[in-house]
């Protein structure tokens, strides 16, 4: 890989050949994983909780006693429960994959493990009565090939080609991105035509169809032998500066909670919601409700090279928000976008429909703001951690999504004893008050991290 960097004969003007592989991979993966999580809220409120269904689900009635420590919840209730303890579980398992490469198996076995997991778990998806199993194996797939895929990447670039990994990353994230929009377009469609089952079996031959490219990959791509015996190196102590750099991290991981939890509410109780109150019609016929969880991401992709220019014309007059000050901004979004929603509830026609203008404003304005918080969390983390505390504060950082969607799925299930009005007016005021915070305590943040305003 080095070789090829060096003498610029690899791919896309000098990237190694592996990047190719890595970027399609993932390309198919986060087709198939976004692809199903599509669905799923709409399966489970519209199918699988239904009488003639949930009664053949493996442990469901065991999981529904657990969830219903409070008393008795509706299947809409039931439902948010079961996406956010799976979309959280989904950002917490990578610790574990990391963990297992690391002192097991290797990236490129843990990789694998992990796509025929993922294979099987949206097979498993076919099935009413192997529903939760889908699941699991889903939650510890995606755990074993998300952050070991990703870490592959760097490992295809010698340390002095800092600005060609960069790009490489930035090249990978492409295939993520276009992943997550094709996805929910895609197993949508096929749902819609044939049924929930024909669009997880989609899913499945997807998930299949990157593992065929990873392992065409295998000799393109570098192995970390994993440690056997711990090495333990004699680290100095954190100096007093560097305690107070890791603890204003972790403060502003927590406060980027709200902000997820806000936006992540429009995969979940977004999707039922457009469904039963918003006019999806067209003049070829109705919208599959699926179809919007591409809306954001594409917004995402349409929106980061604008925000890049503003930003460097900004830093050239001197006038470049600190960033701290911009997760704010992002979080302010997130809640003006859910905010969109709400006052498309208010002004819903006669018939209780809610304009899809409405809709696209509210999911086009969530995928904006996510640019203006997460990649600058995960950049300012990684600016300024402490080389002792880096990979830890790293994964650190995910832990927010982690306790951002769990918390949404429970908020989410609220939602059918709320009006939408009061629902999306509280998932605002969540994220609002989350950018109110950071606002307030931006100025001491930003000293400790970047020593400015």
């Amino acid at each position: 890989m080095t070789d090829e960097v060096a003498s610029g004969r690899g791919w896309m003007g000098g990237h190694p050949k592996g990047l190719a592989y890595l970027a399609f991979t993932e390309l198919w993966e986060r087709f198939s994983y976004y692809g199903m999580a599509a669905l799923l809220s709409l399966y489970l409120v519209k199918q699988l909780l239904m009488p003639g269904h949930a009664e053949h689900v493996l442990g469901l009635e065991t999981l529904r006693g657990v969830f219903e420590f409070r008393g008795p919840i509706s299947d809409a209730a039931f439902a948010s429960l079961i996406y956010g303890w799976y979309g959280g579980l989904v950002y917490f398992t990578p610790i574990l994959g990391g963990m297992i490469a690391d002192r097991w198996l290797g990236a490129k076995r843990t990789v694998v493990a992990g796509a025929l997991l993922m294979s099987a778990g949206h097979l498993a998806m076919s099935f009413d009565s192997s529903f939760l199993i889908a699941l699991l194996l889903l939650i510890l797939g995606s755990g074993c090939l998300k952050g070991n895929i990703s870490a592959q990447v760097g490992t295809l670039y010698p340390q002095a080609a800092e600005s060609l990994r960069e790009r490489g990353f930035t090249i990978f994230s492409t295939g993520i991105n276009i992943g997550s929009v094709l996805g929910p377009l895609a197993t949508g469609t096929v749902a819609a035509v044939w049924g929930w089952h024909a669009g997880f079996g989609l899913a499945a031959v997807l998930m299949l169809l990157a593992l065929v490219i990873y392992l065409a990959g295998q000799r393109h791509l570098p192995e970390r032998r994993p440690q056997r015996r711990e090495v333990r190196t004699a680290m100095p102590p954190l100096t007093r500066e560097e305690k107070a750099r890791s603890w204003a991290l972790i403060g502003l991981i927590a406060l980027t909670v709200p902000g997820v939890l806000a936006y992540s509410m429009i995969w979940n109780i977004g999707i039922v919601w457009i469904d039963q109150k918003v006019d999806l019609a067209s003049p070829f016929g109705a919208v599959p409700a699926s179809w919007f969880n591409s809306v954001d991401s594409f917004a995402s992709i349409v929106v980061a090279a604008p925000l890049i220019a503003l930003w460097a014309w900004q830093a050239r007059r001197g006038r470049e928000p600190g960033s701290v000050t911009k997760m704010a901004i992002g979080a302010a979004l997130t809640g003006l976008s859910a905010l969109a929603l709400a006052l498309g509830s208010v002004l819903a026609g006669a018939d209780g429909r809610v304009s899809v203008l409405w809709v696209l404003a509210g999911f086009v304005g969530m995928g904006v703001a996510f640019m203006w918080y997460w990649p600058i969390l995960l950049a300012l983390v990684s600016r300024s951690a402490p080389a002792k505390l880096n990979a830890t504060l790293m994964g650190g950082a995910f832990l927010a999504l982690f306790a951002g969607t769990t918390a949404m799925g429970w908020v989410g299930s609220f939602y059918d004893q709320m009006s939408n009005v009061a629902f999306w007016t509280l998932d605002a005021a969540i994220a609002l008050g989350g950018a109110a915070v950071i606002f307030a305590v931006r100025g001491p943040l930003q000293q400790v991290l970047e020593g400015g305003d």
